[in-house]
């Protein structure tokens, strides 16, 4: 089976191409097979620690390239990323409870000794409060209950609760941060004087990250319920609280950036990755760990929002939270790869494999996870600090299926980090997966994490010191125990109930950790997920040279010659076994069933269609191009109505006329402009208004330019189509040389088109200029708009942020090319569907009742224009 996605509502295009070959079920990996990964588990971990404890240590992480530990102050800053070194031997407590976990209990007491010896809390250093508690803090307790599990089976018999003291005294630390009217913690706190007065050299921060202030719970409640003070545990609810609050109401999702004070949202993108990820995560793990069915109940309800509008399988893609079907970026970051064990512990496992599956195609292709990648599996950033979270999903997958496909998947990982990341002393971090350069770092979590979900995986039962169903991992996989939801609290607070107002909804109790040896009665089901995916990324096979089927009596479809709606070319795809179907998120899809085809040569045909399809994808693929603007500037409009206009790969240039192009515009005649005009004398020196469909868009410009029009906008002809839902559109050109057609046509959805005819109707005759970007009235389109608003404090509402060319990917002719057919789209940011030039002045009153509805009109709009201003002043 074959499927090609038309991603008319991505904002990249996608394409996942199905091959439905039939493959052996995955074999079971032997024990002695499963022990040999195993101790290469343990040989790779001890390479690492070892290294560390050698080089490195007490400084916080090790330089693998130059076998030296890395001190804060010492080395040239790297930014944000040296917030997580506090000159607390960072990487010996993130490491504790791996230790443990791995049977190394001599070298765990060891370090446990060195930790209560040498490290220093109070150190005069502003420190990350999101990084010091899940590491630090997270150590500390991770590292303590291993103390306590170990006491108790007759080990360590000194231990005193030294690790919790420590705790205790970073927790008091940390606390300082939380001092805000909104409850949530300052990004950055000094540990010595806290984020008061000018010796903290911090708290004058304004925003923080939603994961940062909502992934606080876990190790905040386990401090509290080990030490019986609910201070922690109150300050860290408090915090989720507000931001369950702050949520916006109709999409229930939550932005990636806030303000501290406020409670405004500064980035309003919403995503499962970079910034938001733990957040939900702990939502659902505070469930687990403390037993409050509210969290669970906000889980539900943030996780019915995602799965209706970030997740596009096997994609997870940001939108904007207020306009939850408009994406907000063209990539993925690799820090999504932890949903697919999250959606374990929900239950729902069908996307955490198709999703999982993905990020092993992509990790295939590049050998790692690139730190962002886009829809079509390619490098958006290059760089991999040997992140876990993939190999973390792998456990839990493997977990839920107990598919020895999983313990492959940990082969590869294994075998990657072996051959392209291991140096003499320890493991470098990839500074570009393309090339296969270092860089001079080993992050902590390295140790922290993937060692323990890689050994996880490979061990036995029998392997483990304890068993690892009476613990929850936190987001660095450190380890609490399940006990602490009964562990005797009485100062503990009430559980607050209703911040929001809402009433306990039974509907979003759904049952979550599903007894899975249920879930799969046919072994063959999770494979069944994962076959489509797994093509996505690999190159399309050449076919064979054959003769047509007789049959069919005419020559094959031509991908080139394709029109979706057109019933003898839809006849003709059935015939071949290729079906289309369109999906509820407004994608079309192409689908080849080879067993559906007529005969043998139809499917051979239908597997050339979709790969000329893929190659004509290829050739119009070009450059991402910006919106262009419509501007209705005759009476009673003069300018203040400007319509949001998708851009064609072909014909003028307007961004290179500083005029643009001005007239009145008449319907073209045949509507759909795919033969002669037929109105072709009234069309010539105006501008001509077609519908789309029925033949290429190239071939309609071909036409009015025949007839002597000045340029063209093609109408959408799907009824209810608007830009504030959707991408807007790029015309691409017919895969033939289009040097030929010089005019400018631009593309309205129908929504947008719809203003336009109805003043053509209304006033019989209709002037717009067609252009880059609006001109102001003032100036009737003389002059460029005054750039400097912007720094001035204000943004025009019909400016637009230059394209992000790091976004736009280059196609290759390989089947993980995305494609679009004739009809390729982009999606535009900050940009609304209509936009009044000058929203801060009334229209002119002059005595026409028709200037009324114009003003209605614009008051009608104002909502999505503020939420597009906005857009413009996010940072996606």
């Amino acid at each position: 089976m074959w499927m090609l996605h038309f991603a008319t509502m991505l904002p990249a295009f996608l394409l996942l191409f199905f091959m439905g070959t039939s493959i052996r079920l995955s074999e079971a990996m032997s024990r002695d097979e499963k022990n040999k990964l195993r101790n290469q588990v343990l040989e790779m971990f001890d390479h690492a620690y070892q290294n560390y404890m050698d080089h490195a240590y007490p400084a916080d992480e090790l330089m693998p390239l130059t076998c030296r530990g890395r001190v804060r102050g010492l080395e040239p800053s790297r930014g944000d990323i040296d917030d997580a070194l506090g000159k607390f031997s960072l990487t010996l407590v993130d490491t504790l409870d791996t230790l443990a976990l791995l049977n190394k209990t001599v070298e765990f007491e060891e370090a446990v000794r060195r930790v209560v010896t040498d490290v220093r809390l109070d150190n005069d250093i502003v420190v990350s409060v999101f990084e010091t508690n899940i590491r630090v803090l997270g150590g500390l307790l991770g590292g303590h209950s291993m103390a306590v599990m170990l006491k108790e089976s007759g080990r360590m018999q000194w231990y005193q609760d030294e690790l919790l003291h420590m705790a205790k005294d970073l927790g008091l630390r940390l606390l300082p941060a939380f001092n805000t009217s909104s409850g949530l913690p300052y990004p950055r706190v000094n540990l010595r004087y806290g984020v008061r007065g000018p010796e903290t050299r911090t708290g004058t921060e304004t925003d923080t990250c939603t994961a940062c202030a909502g992934t606080i719970i876990l190790e905040f409640a386990a401090l509290s319920r080990f030490t019986g003070d609910p201070t922690f545990e109150a300050h860290a609810r408090r915090a989720l609280d507000f931001l369950w609050e702050k949520r916006q109401r109709n999409s229930n999702l939550v932005g990636t950036t806030i303000n501290i004070h406020s409670g405004e949202w500064v980035r309003r993108d919403s995503g499962v990755g970079a910034g938001i990820d733990s957040y939900y995560e702990y939502l659902m793990k505070a469930y687990i760990l403390l037993g409050d069915d509210q969290f669970l109940q906000r889980f539900n309800t943030h996780y019915a929002s995602i799965m209706k509008y970030i997740s596009q399988p096997p994609l997870l893609l940001d939108v904007h939270i207020h306009k939850p079907l408009l994406p907000a970026r063209t990539w993925m970051d690799s820090l999504l790869a932890f949903f697919p064990g999250l959606q374990v512990l929900k239950g729902d496992i069908r996307p955490a494999i198709e999703t999982h599956e993905m990020l092993y195609q992509v990790t295939k292709k590049h050998n790692f996870l690139p730190e962002a990648f886009t829809t079509d599996f390619r490098v958006h950033w290059a760089q991999h600090p040997l992140r876990p979270e993939f190999a973390e999903s792998t456990y839990f997958l493997y977990k839920a299926t107990r598919d020895p496909y999983y313990l492959e998947v940990g082969r590869t990982i294994l075998e990657n980090l072996n051959r392209f990341a291991r140096v003499p002393c320890g493991f470098a971090a990839m500074k570009d997966v393309r090339t296969g350069s270092h860089e001079d770092r080993m992050d902590s979590f390295f140790l922290a994490e993937m060692f323990k979900y890689l050994f996880l995986l490979f061990a036995e039962e029998e392997d483990l010191p304890f068993n690892v169903e009476d613990y929850v991992f936190t987001t660095e996989a450190h380890l609490l125990p399940l006990s602490l939801s009964t562990a005797s609290n009485s100062q503990a607070p009430p559980v607050v109930n209703n911040v929001a107002g809402d009433e306990l909804d039974d509907s979003n109790f759904e049952w979550t950790c599903p007894n899975t040896r249920l879930l799969f009665p046919d072994p063959a089901f999770p494979r069944n997920l994962r076959e489509p995916i797994r093509s996505a990324v690999d190159k399309s096979c050449l076919r064979p040279t054959t003769h047509r089927e007789p049959g069919m009596g005419r020559p094959p479809l031509r991908a080139q010659d394709f029109m979706a709606n057109n019933p003898e070319h839809l006849e003709l795809l059935r015939r071949m076994g290729v079906s289309l179907i369109h999906l509820k998120d407004g994608r079309v899809q192409l689908v080849q069933h080879a067993t559906q085809a007529v005969s043998a040569v139809a499917a051979e045909d239908g597997m050339r269609f979709m790969q000329e399809m893929m190659e004509l994808s290829s050739q119009q693929q070009k450059e991402q191009l910006p919106p262009r603007a419509v501007q209705i500037v005759s009476h009673p409009f003069f300018g203040r109505v400007v319509l949001t206009a998708g851009p064609a790969q072909f014909g003028m240039d307007l961004s290179k006329s500083s005029s643009g192009v001005r007239g009145y515009v008449t319907v073209a005649e045949p509507y759909n402009g795919c033969s002669e005009l037929s109105n072709g004398e009234i069309v010539a020196g105006r501008i001509a208004l077609l519908q789309r469909g029925q033949c290429m868009f190239a071939e309609k410009a071909r036409h009015i330019q025949k007839a002597g029009a000045i340029g063209g906008i093609v109408i959408d002809d799907n009824e209810g189509s608007s830009s504030d839902t959707a991408p807007l559109f790029q015309m691409a050109g017919d895969g033939r040389n289009t040097d030929d057609v010089t005019l400018p046509l631009l593309f309205l959805f129908h929504k947008e088109g719809n203003i336009l005819l109805e003043a053509l109707k209304e006033y019989r005759e209709a002037e717009v200029l067609l252009s880059d970007k609006a001109r102001d009235r003032g100036t009737d389109g003389a002059e460029e708009e005054d750039c400097s608003t912007e720094e001035k404090g204000h943004t025009s509402p019909t400016s637009s942020e230059p394209v992000d060319q790091s976004q736009v990917t280059t196609q290759e002719q390989t089947t993980d090319d995305s494609v679009v057919g004739q009809e390729q789209v982009q999606s535009e940011e900050g940009l609304g569907s209509y936009v009044p030039v000058d929203a801060g002045e009334e229209p002119a009153v002059d005595g026409d009742s028709n200037s009324q509805s114009v003003d209605s009109l614009m008051a009608d709009w104002q909502e999505d224009l503020e939420a597009f201003k906005q857009m413009e002043k996010d940072e996606l």
